[in-house]
């Protein structure tokens, strides 16, 4: 069986989401999970999908940055697969379908992952290089406090009724931010969002 997994890192890419549940419909896969998190969040969906697979099996994704964040990230959930027979499959690997079930496919795959994982450290290391010249120039400015910019649609919300699940899902923001919100009347003391 071909077992679907898609993911995006916020509420936001939505179009992205819709794109990656297509791409797994088209190539077959009979069960699909899909969630709307971090990477770096616990990922039900993705613990689903994984105790869902039996031997013969092959999760499907359609890009490795989809699945996991780093190369060792990767191989514990190839390492997972293997344990119970399953595999991996990524649809778009550099312009490539790549299949763990074959010695190839594991080369590949363990030369595109440290591509990935260095381009994303490189990519990291020069948004450290840009903040740190926009704090020494006074223009840094941080990231915009969406949360406390939200406060008044929270308690509208809350007021109507809704659940604090359903404000932070509706809002994009973090279910600590909608209780703050909530508790406190407003977001002033809070920087950031939950």
């Amino acid at each position: 069986m071909l077992i679907g997994y898609a993911r995006t890192s916020t509420t936001e890419q939505e179009a992205g989401l819709q794109a990656q549940l297509r791409d797994l419909k088209a190539a077959g896969c009979e069960e699909v999970y899909s969630e709307q998190i971090s990477s770096v969040d616990v990922r039900a969906q993705l613990r689903e999908a994984l105790a869902f697979a039996r031997k013969g099996d092959t999760l499907v994704v359609t890009k490795v940055d989809r699945l996991a964040r780093s190369t060792i990230g990767l191989w514990e959930i190839v390492k997972d697969l293997d344990e119970k027979g399953a595999a991996l499959r990524v649809l778009n690997l550099g312009g490539e379908t790549v299949d763990t079930k074959s010695a190839t496919g594991r080369l590949i795959l363990n030369i595109f992952a440290g591509f990935a994982q260095f381009e994303r450290e490189m990519m990291l290391e020069r948004q450290r290089e840009g903040i740190a010249k926009a704090k020494a120039e006074g223009v840094y400015k941080g990231r915009k406090p969406t949360a406390r910019a939200k406060a008044d649609e929270v308690r509208a919300m809350h007021a109507e009724g809704k659940t604090p699940t359903e404000i932070a899902k509706a809002l994009g923001i973090g279910r600590g931010s909608v209780y703050r919100a909530i508790e406190r009347g407003d977001l002033s003391d809070y920087p950031g969002d939950a």
